[in-house]
């Protein structure tokens, strides 16, 4: 046991006094009487001269020492050191994410974590530094390294939790920042504190923390896994029905029972369908709405389930009406691409031999062996051609074969390469602007990605110099490339936001003013340069459907959580720092324990019982 007041036990010296009003003699009274034959025991004590008397046991006493005891051991304010050793800093990592909406903690996980974390800045020793560190979509630090306790609890106070999904190894790293000294150049960094994460662990793999050696304290926040969420929502035109609309949604039980749910669909805030579902446990089971639709609009799936996690129990998603895409292709003559553009629905197809212009007033350009004279401003599909500023120069390979493609891109969704052969190809290196989609070991075949707001296709071979056109692979190709590329999908794709990523709409003019009105109705105002021609809006930690209105123009977004890892609220026991590495959910004590209350509580009790005790002896 330690004393944080060690100088309050100099008051002990008070004990002698209360000896001392102990041994006094009584003051006598002087009282005129008859006789003194009956009094002689009595006068022989008022003969003594000694104004002290023999001290005798008194229980009184001894319950005031008691008294006197406790209260001065209260004052020294003992406490129980816990495992906790003193450090410089200790930088508090507060878990600030959906995941820690869950109310199986009372009353919720994130109130839990900050309750302990303020037992952590209670603990503070002298001379200890604390910062706060609020781990959501993005890291705060909320809370310089101070030794003011009190603007760590104000910070703590102003931290709240959002509907985000967490990235805690941006956080950690922030955090190991300051856990860390330097010791020369010939020396590694050293400790010099601890990093204290608040947390139920729902977070995507800590993988590359794995040699980072961190002085992690896990504390481990939450109870049990009883949540139900939906964790993806995609809507798409019915391929059976053009006036109708596909929406596709997923629905993941993360506790151990089988739930009994209702999935509502809404469009509008209008119900049009429901589906009882039966969910096994800790399993994902994927529904398919049709639904007929009119006008642009938003489609909201809803669960009618009682969990611990409302914030994943709805998602939004902005449907837009099919508008006719403008292509045009620029070609010397291919029948089979030609065929393949014809086949999507709403694509009204042009054909020329040479482009002369930047075809403004088309979707989107496809370049079939062609280098024209003015390269187009739109989405482009280039096939056997290049711009030079894409690439920083190009060679010819013969016959390359193709190693490797990633079928998990939009563009080579379902799209097969086994058996196709290539005469030759331009060769290049693959550009910073996109990624390589299709392998061979010399140069990419298939490079994708976005340059000056504009998207590129690009394909280093000409498709009848290969075998390509006679797989069923080729058309589901164009098809993909025309979806990825057409721009109105492109804008639809911007409209589904991860909470606390930003939203980005650009402006075809300036706007004197734009507003927000969040799901809650609250209205925004926007404050807009005069020369702006983007709006980006970063206030969406909050799920639900914003809408826009910049001048003329009405945008409506919506923000979801959609998110396994977070709606797997099951508390992680480890947090595994990669494949070698694991941190276990501490059980130190976060503070030192005072035990100067219960003390005082226990003085208080002496001190009634004395009083009573006293009152006893004199009735």
């Amino acid at each position: 046991m330690r004393f944080l007041s060690p100088a309050a036990f100099a008051f002990l010296a008070a004990i002698p006094v209360v000896v001392v009003f102990y041994l006094l003699k009584r003051k006598r009274i002087v009282r005129l009487v008859s006789s003194t034959l009956l009094w002689q025991k009595f006068l022989a004590e008022t003969q003594a001269n000694a104004p002290f008397q023999r001290l005798r046991h008194n229980w009184l006493l001894i319950l005031q020492i008691l008294l006197l005891l406790l209260a001065v051991l209260a004052i020294a304010r003992p406490y129980f050191a816990g495992q906790v050793q003193p450090t410089q800093i200790k930088v508090i990592v507060l878990d600030a994410s959906a995941s820690m909406q869950a109310t199986d903690e009372k009353p919720s996980r994130f109130e839990k974590a900050r309750t302990e974390a303020m037992k952590l800045v209670d603990g503070l020793r002298d001379g200890e530094q604390a910062m706060l560190v609020v781990a959501g979509a993005r890291t705060e630090v909320r809370q310089s390294r101070t030794s003011d306790k009190t603007a760590l609890r104000r910070a703590l106070d102003a931290a709240a939790v959002s509907d985000s999904p967490t990235r805690l190894a941006d956080a950690l790293k922030t955090a190991g920042a300051f856990t860390y000294e330097k010791r020369g150049a010939e020396q590694q960094d050293v400790t010099s504190g601890e990093i204290h994460l608040f947390s139920d662990g729902a977070t995507p793999p800590l993988g590359e923390l794995e040699n980072k050696n961190l002085p992690l304290v896990y504390h481990r926040i939450g109870q049990g896994a009883n949540n139900v969420g939906i964790v993806s929502l995609d809507v798409r035109a019915n391929p059976e029905d053009p006036a109708q609309r596909a929406i596709f949604t997923s629905v993941y039980n993360a506790s151990a029972e089988t739930k009994q749910v209702d999935l509502e669909l809404l469009f509008e805030d209008t119900l049009i369908d429901a589906r009882p579902l039966t969910l096994s446990p800790t399993n994902t089971q994927p529904l398919v709405f049709v639904a007929p639709q009119q006008k642009d609009g938003v489609f909201t799936v809803r669960l009618n389930i009682q969990d611990d996690l409302k914030a994943d129990n709805q998602a939004s998603i902005v449907s837009l009406m099919p508008k006719p895409v403008k292509v045009l292709l620029v070609s010397r003559g291919n029948r089979f691409l030609e065929k393949a553009l014809r086949g999507p629905p709403n694509v009204q197809l042009s054909i020329a031999p040479a482009l002369t212009d930047t075809a403004a007033g088309f979707d989107l350009v496809v370049l079939d062996d062609i280098y024209p004279s003015v390269w187009p401003i739109v989405n482009t599909l280039a096939i056997h051609t290049a711009n030079t500023n894409w690439f920083g120069g190009w060679s010819t390979v013969q016959g390359p074969p193709i190693v490797d493609w990633k079928n998990t891109h939009p563009l080579l969704r379902f799209v097969n390469f086994d058996n196709v052969l290539i005469k030759e190809t331009l060769s290049v290196k693959a550009p910073a602007w996109g990624i390589s989609l299709v392998e061979s070991p010399q140069t990419p075949l298939i490079v994708a990605g976005e340059r000056d707001r504009q998207r590129i296709v690009w394909v280093g071979f000409d498709t009848l110099q290969s075998t390509w056109p006679l797989r069923v692979s080729f058309p589901i190709f164009i098809a993909n490339a025309l979806d990825w590329l057409n721009p109105a999908n492109v804008n639809a794709g911007q409209l589904l936001v991860r909470p606390g990523d930003a939203f980005r709409m650009g402006l075809p003019g300036p706007v004197a003013s734009a507003q927000v009105t969040r799901p809650d109705g609250s209205v925004q105002p926007l404050l807009l340069e005069k020369d702006a021609y983007e709006i980006i809006y970063g206030d969406t930690l909050k799920q639900g459907v914003y809408r826009l209105k910049a001048g003329t123009n009405d945008m409506t977004f919506t923000v979801n959580l959609m998110d396994v890892l977070e709606s797997n609220i099951r508390p992680r026991e480890e947090l595994p720092l990669g494949k070698y590495n694991k941190v276990t959910a501490s059980a130190l004590k976060r503070a030192n324990q005072e035990l100067w209350r219960w003390i005082a509580g226990l003085g208080l009790a002496v001190l009634l019982f004395e009083w009573w005790f006293y009152h006893r002896r004199t009735a």
